[in-house]
């Protein structure tokens, strides 16, 4: 059953909530991520020093890797849930457009990532498309 979204109506802020909870969720598993394989170092040098089980042995017995999974499959099932409930045209643009502006920040400011002008560019680019889209 696909809900209804009206402005302030209990459809718009099931929207709101699943949308955040889409964004919040991928996000935070993709820096969770990004700090897992960090903190790994190179995978290369480790398969090259021991081998494929030494690589699964490095990964399997780093819990930011599992955390970051963790976050990623919520994000993937709140997905499911937005586009089993909600129009495809308001989950489609959004849950795929929002991620990689606040990607941009969270690589920024939390993984001190050297964010340079043509991230910000592509990331306001991409939100004018969305409104584009949306009117």
């Amino acid at each position: 059953m696909i809900l209804p979204i009206h402005a302030r109506g209990a459809g718009f802020w099931l929207a709101a909530a699943t949308i955040t909870a889409i964004v919040m969720f991928s996000c935070t598993g993709e820096v969770i991520m990004s700090a897992a394989m960090k903190s790994l170092g190179d995978l290369d040098k480790i398969r090259a020093r021991r081998g494929l089980a030494g690589v699964l042995r490095a990964v399997l017995t780093c819990p930011l890797f599992f955390a970051g999974l963790a976050f990623l499959t919520l994000a993937f099932f709140a997905l499911l849930f937005a586009l089993n409930r909600m129009p495809l045209g308001l989950v489609a643009p959004v849950s795929a457009s929002l991620p990689l502006v606040v990607n941009a920040v969270a690589a920024k400011f939390f993984l001190k990532e050297n964010v340079d002008h043509r991230r910000w560019a592509a990331a306001v680019l991409v939100c004018i498309g969305v409104y584009l889209m949306a009117h």
